[in-house]
């Protein structure tokens, strides 16, 4: 008996397949913001981003994401850390995968 038989491979709910190769900005826990061409990500949504430029808070309203940006390179952003992945020309609506079709 081999050690997959009764285990399912877990699949991610996002599909970034379609984002490959191409600019994104991603919002992270605590309020960070980057963007960078996403090069590659996982089933957890771990993702590697390329030439990733780190977007920096205004220091008289914390609150705030400025335009001012750091560079950062190439990075490894967890996918437990990542709260909204969306394209960095703009937004796109998505179906909800965990809707019912009766909804």
């Amino acid at each position: 008996m081999s050690k997959d038989d009764g285990k399912r491979k877990k699949e991610s709910v996002v599909d970034l397949t379609r984002f490959l190769d191409k600019e994104i900005r991603v919002k992270f826990q605590g309020g960070r913001e980057a963007s960078g061409v996403l090069r590659g990500f996982d089933q957890l949504l771990n993702m590697v981003l390329d030439d990733c430029r780190e977007y920096l808070r205004d220091p008289q309203n914390p609150s705030v994401v400025g335009d001012e940006t750091r560079p950062l390179g190439l990075i490894v952003a967890r996918g437990t850390a990542i709260t909204v992945v969306s394209p960095a020309d703009g937004l796109e609506q998505i179906a909800n995968p965990f809707a019912t079709q009766d909804e």
